[in-house]
């Protein structure tokens, strides 16, 4: 029997191989030298994160000092929120065209150029400049950050190991840069809490240049062209996001309700610092326990826990006896409420597509920030018009009211299984 030497079937060619596949290849590689950035990635994050904590630090006690009222201090704090609201979309849109870099490069421009104001001239019209750039410089370079932390990832329980990494950074800056500024506030001067800020963004640039360079695949002008609002169209990213603003809030009530209660109860403002410090200190340790187990989590199933311990927790947290009652409900709510920002983003990463992370990022950067402007006023006027508590009340019937959206979810991800990620990272 004959065989034709031309037919496409020929016994004597070797099957393919995916492995040796030149795109497969390429993925890997590519997969493998943004891993090793990471570490550099996350310091990025932490400089640029503690740069908006020093202003944020320093400017308020600067009013403090020069004998404004607290109502200017909320103002200079809301400042902060504002600006990520209007750069949002912007700034994923950057993201998507341009990848990290550029984006990171124009947040560090706008906090050097802000905290620079603030350090040469000190006045409240220049600080409030310095606190409106910090913040938007934040914003501008977080959604590049998270975008960048996604592509760093080959599957689902990688998303979750890499978002609890992303979600720590701004809690060391936390931790860390207030102190430092204010120790620098104490003993030398106002302006050397502005030096430290305008220094920090000169460091995270030096980080940012040890992530390599790897700009996304050109866009078509129809791409550039579509808004992100059309990404609302998918049910399971509506469905998120709306989870995400609602919990959100529920961080908000408890970082509102606390001083109040506390301060009602007698409590003198280093046990109020306790309590608060309790929540951060459990969401610092869900988020390394995610490193630790995330292959074993799915993320749906660990938001609709989350969700369900909080509710509990928001209903009776204003009958929890004495400090350690306090303590103990802020503890568990934070082990709550730390878990959802990995799980938000790796579901987020996996139910839009790669091409538009960067504005589905800008979505979600707009809408927690919205809640977390109007929130703290609507708090204000309900604690006061009835009970202290009555903002964890009403969190806790939102919260139940949000299992539907999250069982809409659940339905949606059972007929649409989330994306594999094989083409997160563009070959």
């Amino acid at each position: 029997m004959t065989h034709d030497p031309n037919s496409t079937d020929s016994p004597s060619d070797p099957p393919s191989d995916p492995s040796t596949d030149p795109d497969t290849l390429a993925h890997r590689a590519s997969a493998a030298a943004l891993r090793r950035a990471f570490p550099w990635l996350i310091a990025t994050l932490i400089t640029l994160h503690a740069c908006m904590a020093s202003t944020r630090v320093a400017a308020s006690l600067w009013v403090l000092d020069q004998g404004y009222g607290e109502w200017t201090v909320g103002l200079l704090l809301s400042l902060f929120a504002v600006a990520p609201m209007a750069l949002a979309l912007w700034a994923g849109r950057q993201a998507d065209r341009y990848g990290f870099h550029r984006p990171v490069g124009i947040g560090v421009s706008m906090a050097l150029f802000g905290a620079c104001v603030a350090l040469a001239w000190q006045g409240v019209w220049t600080i409030a400049f310095s606190c409106l750039l910090s913040g938007g410089a934040l914003s501008v370079a977080a959604v590049a950050i998270q975008r960048e932390a996604g592509l760093m990832a080959d599957d689902p329980s990688q998303l979750k190991r890499v978002f609890s990494w992303v979600a720590l950074g701004p809690a060391l800056s936390n931790a860390l840069a207030p102190v430092v500024a204010g120790l620098l506030i104490d003993h030398v001067s106002f302006r050397a809490a502005f030096a430290l800020a305008a220094l920090l963004p000169l460091l995270c640039w030096l980080m940012a240049r040890r992530v390599p360079r790897h700009p996304p695949k050109a866009q078509s002008a129809a791409q550039r062209a579509r808004p992100a609002w059309d990404l609302l169209r998918q049910p399971a990213l509506r469905q998120l996001l709306l989870l995400n603003v609602v919990l959100a809030a529920c961080w908000d009530a408890h970082s509102f309700v606390v001083p109040v209660v506390g301060h009602a109860r007698g409590l003198s403002a280093s046990s109020i610092g306790v309590v608060l410090g309790s929540f951060a200190v459990a969401a610092t340790v869900v988020r390394l326990a995610i490193v630790r187990f995330s292959q074993h989590l799915d993320e749906l199933k660990a938001l609709r826990s989350a969700m369900l311990l909080a509710t509990v927790v928001l209903a009776g947290y204003y009958w929890l006896p004495g400090t350690g009652g306090l303590m103990a409900g802020s503890a568990l709510l934070g082990l709550a409420l730390g878990s959802v920002q990995p799980m938000v983003l790796s579901m987020l990463h996996q139910v839009t597509p790669h091409e538009r992370h960067g504005q589905a990022l800008g979505l979600r950067m707009l809408a927690t920030n919205g809640a977390t402007v109007a929130m703290p006023v609507g708090f204000g006027l309900l604690a006061a018009a009835s009970v202290a508590a009555a903002p964890m009340w009403l969190m806790a019937s939102v919260l139940i009211l949000a299992q539907l959206p999250a069982r809409a979810l659940s339905r949606q991800l059972a007929r649409e299984p989330l994306a594999s990620s094989e083409e997160r990272i563009p070959g």
